[in-house]
């Protein structure tokens, strides 16, 4: 090799190494990465729910990726729709639920409406898994309104579910409270458990109401007011 061909081997790979300093550096931004390879391969963006990024800005047009932006990824649902298993076995959890948010709902349910779900160990324990996350806070593992927001003094005591005012709640009740909320303090739960998890929730609590036995023995009957 003439020492002019290596001359300008140098030279040319010291212009090659100016040019990918400077590219790399990313002019005079110092916030700049500088050029980087793929970057998405490991710096992943962040996907918000319900939002169209739109194409590549890489390879489209910025003003085609922002108009696509501005348009929802997935269509809300219908007003009215309501979860459904195609399981025959849970075709009633499919139907809407019949008792409005009123007095007379929350009586109605009492009266008529009973638990699909079999009182059975299995679906007790399933109940408490559920109870444990949504409920436990306020009502206390065992149900004695003992919960950690009630003994940090940030939330009025719920009643005991073996005491007086709830032993006897009809499960009905149990489970149109659960659905709709109580009072004020108690929302509703409609929006984070489906029908299956409600009356789940509802076995527990009876199993609670119970004393923690899967049946109770007979209640007595309460005279009529008046009388």
């Amino acid at each position: 090799m003439s020492k002019r061909t290596h001359s300008h081997g140098i030279a040319l790979g010291s212009m090659l190494a100016t040019v990918m300093l400077l590219a790399s550096c990313g002019g005079g931004d110092k916030n700049s990465p500088g050029v980087e390879y793929m970057p998405d391969m490991y710096r992943g963006p962040a996907v918000e729910a319900y939002v169209d990024y739109g194409q590549d800005p890489y390879t489209r047009s910025e003003e085609l990726a922002v108009s696509q932006r501005e348009r929802p990824s997935a269509r809300q649902p219908v007003a009215g729709t309501i979860p459904f298993s195609s399981d025959p076995a849970k075709a009633g959890f499919n139907m809407p639920y019949p008792y409005p948010n009123t007095v007379e709902g929350y009586e109605a349910a009492g009266v008529s409406l009973k638990d699909p779900i079999a009182m059975t160990e299995a679906n007790v324990e399933k109940g408490k898994v559920i109870f444990m996350k949504f409920c436990q806070a306020c009502h206390g593992e065992q149900g004695m309104g003992d919960g950690p927001v009630v003994n940090n003094g940030n939330y009025p005591a719920p009643p005991a579910y073996d005491g007086a005012q709830l032993k006897d709640l009809p499960e009905g009740k149990i489970f149109h409270s659960i659905t709709y909320g109580k009072n004020i303090a108690m929302g509703a739960h409609a929006s984070q458990l489906n029908k299956e998890e409600r009356w789940l929730v509802t076995r527990y609590v009876q199993f609670l109401q119970n004393g923690g036995k899967m049946e109770r023995g007979p209640v007595a009957a309460v005279a009529p007011a008046g009388n």
